[in-house]
């Protein structure tokens, strides 16, 4: 995938508080430093969202996938803020608590933070090709027969 910037604070603060996407002053400072670097890197970045195990959940729904969606967008957000261009930005990820930092304790709050990943030529074109042939498979129009290849295709051999 590229090379993964992991962020992880001397004292082990957490780089959120528990149910924000609002990111702590000294993380806003971290991710100013890393900016001048990303621009000098010609690769575009991804930058995923996490959060620990608690569960947040809402009234409306919301919960610890759109918090970690957001999360990813608050460093997004700084990160331009801080001079980053806008280009350099090919992904937003929300993983929730699926890839915890530390996994012997998942309540952690060091699990509350945002990866940032340089991306390697082939996964940022990966990346690309998969939205453009999502996109002209969606112009197509459907034929009879491809529901029937599409069930063909889900369907598990007999034993």
């Amino acid at each position: 995938e590229g090379l993964r910037i992991q962020i992880v604070d001397a004292q082990n603060r957490p780089m959120f508080d528990l149910g924000s996407s609002r990111l702590k002053d000294y993380t806003v400072t971290i991710l100013h430093e890393l900016t001048s670097y990303l621009n000098t890197v010609p690769n575009r970045i991804s930058l995923s969202g996490h959060t620990d195990i608690t569960p947040y959940t809402a009234k409306n729904g919301y919960t610890n996938w759109d918090l970690s969606a957001d999360r990813a967008n608050s460093a997004r957000r700084a990160l331009e803020g801080s001079g980053l261009n806008a280009d350099k930005v090919a992904r937003i990820v929300g993983l929730s608590s699926a890839v915890l930092f530390d996994a012997n304790n998942p309540r952690n709050p060091i699990n509350r933070r945002i990866s940032i990943i340089v991306m390697t030529k082939q996964a940022e074109e990966s990346a690309l090709r998969t939205d453009t042939r999502a996109a002209s498979t969606a112009d197509e129009a459907p034929t009879e027969a491809a529901p029937a290849e599409a069930a063909a295709k889900l369907t598990p051999p007999a034993p």
